[in-house]
């Protein structure tokens, strides 16, 4: 049994103010993670032929919001944005890396969309759960924040492989019919 295989996930967490734009800790997770064969919506590797936030993206920001270019900064921006939380719509759970010390807007905004639908929402938190925001703390089960990978990894093996799981009120899976082949 393997309640992951196939399920969608979204992999939040800062890029802007991430010295790697954020790719190293979701390209770990996903090779470390791929005997569940889970279904990765990455914001650093997207599915779509738009909204890609490259390092000349990146320069093309920054060079706009240094000269006021705002509207130049929206219109990139407003297609990054859709994108990804239309990324967080379809997913059925979520994979957050949290800093607090870190900015990160877009992240908390990923957070409260999929918090709305009850998904799943699992954070690492940097520096340890006892960091965890106290606002965060109001919006998500404790039980799904962790202070290292290795609880983050064992956690989604007992969700994915265990007889019986604490639901947390978040965690429901559907048996659709397989398609017929003939």
């Amino acid at each position: 049994m393997n309640r992951l295989r196939g399920n969608r996930c979204y992999l939040a967490g800062a890029m802007e103010k991430d010295a790697d734009n954020g790719v190293e800790w979701r390209q770990a997770l996903q090779a470390d993670l791929a005997d569940l064969h889970i279904c990765w919506l990455d914001p650093t590797n997207k599915p779509t032929i738009i909204g890609h936030e490259t390092p000349e993206t990146k320069r093309e920001l920054i060079q706009a919001r240094s000269a006021c270019d705002y509207d130049a900064v929206r219109n990139i921006m407003r297609t990054i944005r859709c994108i990804d939380l239309r990324m967080t719509d379809i997913s059925d759970f979520l994979i957050v890396n949290l800093d607090p010390d870190v900015p990160t807007f877009g992240t908390h905004e990923e957070i409260a969309n999929a918090n709305r639908q009850k998904k799943p929402i699992i954070v690492h938190l940097i520096g340890g759960k006892e960091r965890t925001p106290l606002w965060l703390l109001a919006m998500l089960p404790h039980q799904l924040i962790f202070s290292t990978w290795e609880e983050v990894y064992r956690y989604l093996r007992h969700i994915a492989h265990d007889p019986v799981i604490d639901r947390l009120n978040r965690w429901y899976f559907f048996n659709f019919p397989r398609a017929s082949t003939t």
